[in-house]
Formats: structure tokens, sequence, C-alpha cells
């Protein structure tokens, strides 16, 4: 991935975390997915006062690119404002895998990046 498409991800990624709706956590997460045909979609943590309604930025993302015909996904790459990075959960790292054999997981806090291949995060994902 080109340097320049990095920067696109990350700008759409930090956009999209300052729309989350966070208000129990404060963690306030942007995702953005790369699809094989070049386009970006973007998403962020909605929480719910049921936690298991919440779902995660990087869902967001997938199911946004998913419901506009895009189920290639190249890349992933996820933003938080945090002194340390942060992977995506297992729950979200299923639903990429669901999409592509072994995607870049890119993690920013807008300091420091770090790329994985999704195997490295989740070496055993459940497939039927």
């Amino acid at each position: 991935m080109t340097k320049s498409t990095q920067a696109r991800l990350l700008r759409a990624a930090r956009q999209a975390s300052t729309r989350a709706y966070a208000p129990f956590s404060k963690f306030k997460v942007g995702a953005a997915v790369l699809t094989t045909s070049g386009r970006i979609f973007s998403g962020c943590n909605v929480e719910n006062n049921s936690y298991g309604l919440t779902v995660c930025a990087e869902r967001v993302a997938i199911f946004k690119a998913v419901s506009a015909g895009q189920r290639d996904i190249r890349a992933v790459l996820v933003y938080v404002d945090t002194p340390k990075l942060t992977a995506p959960c297992g729950a979200c790292l299923q639903v990429i895998g669901e999409f592509s054999e072994d995607p870049e997981v890119i993690l920013s806090n807008g300091r420091s990046t770090k790329i994985y291949r999704l195997r490295q995060l989740l070496p055993h994902s459940f497939k039927l």
C-alpha cells in the first residue's frame, strides 16, 4: 500500500472517530476500510445503554462497504487517540476475515502506526 493511500485511510478514520457515540466509555474509535476496488468506507463506534448492542467502528465501516456492494477488503485502518495502539476486538477480526483472507490491519494513534496481517492478530479464525 502506498503512503498516500495509508494517509487517506488515516484521515477517514480520524474524521470518523470525531463522530463516535461513546457516552459511556469515552473511547472514540474510527475505522476506514479499503476495498480491492479502491473505495474507502469509514465508521465509528456506536455505544448503547445495553452494552451488548454496541457496535465497533470496524464493523460499521465493513457493513457500510458491504451494503454498497463491496465485499473484498484489502485493508482496515483503526484509529484511536490513545498513548498505545489499539487492536480490533475478536469479533471485529472475525468479521474482517469474512471479507478477506489476510488483509492488512493498520493500527494508528496519529503519532505512530503499525501494520499487521489479519493472520497475525487472528491466527485461528472460525470458518464453516
